[in-house]
């Protein structure tokens, strides 16, 4: 074999390889995948069932209601087109509360509501914690 024909054989090798890792590795984290949906998405597409999933939106106004058990929370999420009610049990985040956006993560069930394992609060980006915001202030009154 001439080193011409040895060093494309060598090239398509490497080739091979790495499109086989890449294969590998996206067929592994396939199941690691949680795909986001809105409210109005699922209204269009249908209810993803059997797969974990995230739901995305506002949490309605009006529509935050604790079970009896203290652990337990229904919720309502919107997205302006369409909503769905959601079940939580778990510690909820500080910045959940209502006209806010949350992203839950769990399931739908047949009925179509949403029970989540997970509960993420969104903030928006000018959200600062207390703590941190006294001491900017007490870094910006020493400078001054």
């Amino acid at each position: 074999m001439s080193p011409k024909h040895q060093r494309l054989t060598l090239a398509l090798l490497g080739v091979a390889a790495i499109v086989a890792a890449a294969l590998l590795a996206m067929s592994a984290l396939k199941d690691q995948a949680s795909f986001f949906y809105a409210p109005s998405d699922v209204a269009k597409q249908g209810l993803p069932l059997g797969r974990a999933v995230r739901l995305g939106g506002m949490v309605q106004a009006g529509s935050i209601r604790r079970a009896g058990d203290g652990v337990t929370v229904h919720f309502v999420v919107g997205d302006g087109i369409a909503t769905t009610p959601v079940t939580f049990a778990g510690i909820v985040p500080d910045l959940f509360r209502e006209r806010s956006g949350v992203v839950a993560e769990g399931h739908f069930n047949r009925d179509g509501s949403f029970t989540a394992t997970n509960l993420l609060a969104k903030h928006d980006e000018k959200y600062m914690p207390p703590e941190l915001a006294g001491k900017m202030h007490e870094t910006r009154t020493l400078e001054r």
